[in-house]
């Protein structure tokens, strides 16, 4: 199997080469690894690379190369070093339930992505291992906090790699590299043993996938809960990967173009939104212009989740420090978290209940809206990535209300579904030709209503409306 053959399947695709017996396991991985050997030098997005893992070989995905973020999910024996100086040289004692799952589908788990620090973070950009460019242009950010894996899977090192989202850290990369990229609800997958919710319940694992059914499929291969999960997903609906192939129905979609910070979305962007509504109401769907009321004022918003992060990074950051046996300062931190750190502790816990208070005002309003239409579609990010360097050149002039702030005006849109727990999902449905890079679109719908998104993701798909280019830097046109 050379490179070009090899990134020409997605990886269900792989899975079913496999399982045919036209192709072997080893021929697979050997592909991914030359993949991985030719691209990763450009795109940086790759850490370390593991030969000779065992996998599942009567999985549904046996035998597919896969990819893990290094953060929010361990590998026994493993390093697991979060893209931070402070978690240097940790390595995972055992499987975190997620692998397990992946495992027992047969994926072959072949190496750990790139992160910022400790997630915190729309560019991977970390001074511990250094930026990840995008490989459409590699004088742009690849976006974040799931950069890593996102930049390997554009580049075609691998047909899909694990991801995490707790503000947009699946989204935002996937429209940054011209992926598709599910955040699914809240409970849907385990995120135990060793955490029972990650940013008090705003964070949930997921996948950056090239196919609408790659993401499907291994949605459906890992989700389910474990004894002692806090949060149970209703698993009765209707299956997720049949649901890629069948009609939506003619849905009722909002469409919100600007974010709610007063800002405008950039006319590239809008323009890509413009073109969405049409091929929306040409497949017969009822498409129309929203004023959104959250419930809350955005900088109400803006602190609510701050104060999550905070928090959660602070308790997050003193158990590393104690674990690793090192003092959080400037020389383990960097000045972005070292800042949340601090205001973490001078919050109170009056303050954090304070938020959980914002977030259910957030929820009730949206389950009105939910209510009313059946999706919400905006953009993923109101304008394409920041370039390579933009993005942390402040941070050291930050406290950390002002990082959040800078975070959430950089992406507006994608935090929403966090806070309420719903699925969302990023689109590639558009392209910005001035800066050659991708544009996603973002579309919201109600809780555990995962099928919905990917019925009409798939009819999107089927209408031809992405995977007829590849980026700048792709495994599959170089020479083997």
């Amino acid at each position: 199997m050379n490179l070009s053959e090899y990134t020409s399947f997605d990886a269900v695709g792989l899975a079913e080469l496999i399982a045919k017996k036209e192709v072997t396991h080893a021929e697979v991985s050997s592909a991914a690894m030359q993949a991985y050997q030719t691209v990763n030098r450009d795109v940086r997005a790759v850490i370390e690379c593991w030969e000779s893992e065992q996998y599942n070989q009567t999985g549904p995905m046996a035998g597919v190369p896969m990819l893990v973020k290094d953060l929010g999910i361990s590998v026994a024996g493993r390093l697991n070093e979060l893209g931070s100086r402070l978690a240097a040289g940790s390595v995972s004692p055992h499987d975190s339930n997620l692998t397990v799952k992946m495992r027992q589908a047969g994926l072959v788990i072949m190496g750990r992505t790139t992160t910022p620090e400790l997630a915190a973070s729309i560019t991977t950009e970390p001074q511990f291992n250094g930026g990840t460019r995008n490989p459409w242009n590699t004088d742009y950010s690849a976006g974040g906090s799931s950069g890593g894996s996102a930049a390997a899977v554009a580049s075609g090192i691998v047909p899909a790699a694990h991801a995490t989202d707790g503000g947009g850290s699946i989204r935002i990369p996937a429209s940054a590299n011209g992926l598709f990229g599910l955040k699914s609800s809240r409970g849907r997958i385990s995120m135990g043993p060793d955490v029972d919710e990650v940013w008090s319940g705003l964070a949930v694992h997921g996948f950056v996938t090239r196919s609408v059914r790659d993401s499907a499929a291994l949605l459906e291969a890992v989700q389910g809960n474990v004894p002692g999960d806090p949060f149970i997903t209703d698993h009765s609906t209707p299956g997720l990967i049949t649901s890629v192939n069948k009609d939506p129905g003619k849905l009722r979609i909002g469409v919100l173009a600007h974010p709610l910070n007063g800002k405008r979305t950039a006319s590239d962007v809008i323009s890509v939104l413009e073109q969405t509504v049409k091929h929306l109401l040409a497949l017969g769907h009822h498409v129309e212009e929203v004023t959104l009321d959250i419930g809350l004022s955005w900088e109400a918003f803006v602190e609510m989740n701050t104060r999550y992060w905070a928090a959660n990074s602070a308790g997050w950051i003193d158990a590393l420090a104690s674990v690793n046996n090192k003092p959080v300062n400037t020389e383990t931190l960097e000045p972005s978290n070292l800042a949340l750190w601090k205001l973490g502790h001078e919050l109170k816990a009056t303050d954090l209940v304070g938020a959980m208070h914002m977030r259910n005002a957030v929820t009730q309003k949206m389950g009105v809206f939910f209510g009313q239409y059946d999706m919400l579609l905006c953009p993923t990010l109101p304008d394409v990535p920041s370039i390579l360097g933009s993005f942390n050149l402040d941070q050291n002039k930050m406290d950390g209300r002002d990082w959040l702030h800078h975070i959430f005006n950089q992406s507006p849109f994608t935090a929403l579904a966090n806070v309420c727990g719903t699925p969302a999902m990023s689109v590639p449905l558009g392209f910005c030709e001035s800066k050659h890079l991708p544009v996603g679109m973002q579309f919201f719908a109600g809780y555990n209503r995962e099928h919905a998104l990917l019925s009409l993701a798939g009819q999107l798909e089927r209408a031809n409306l992405w995977n007829d280019r590849h980026p700048e830097i792709w495994a599959g046109r170089l020479p083997d």
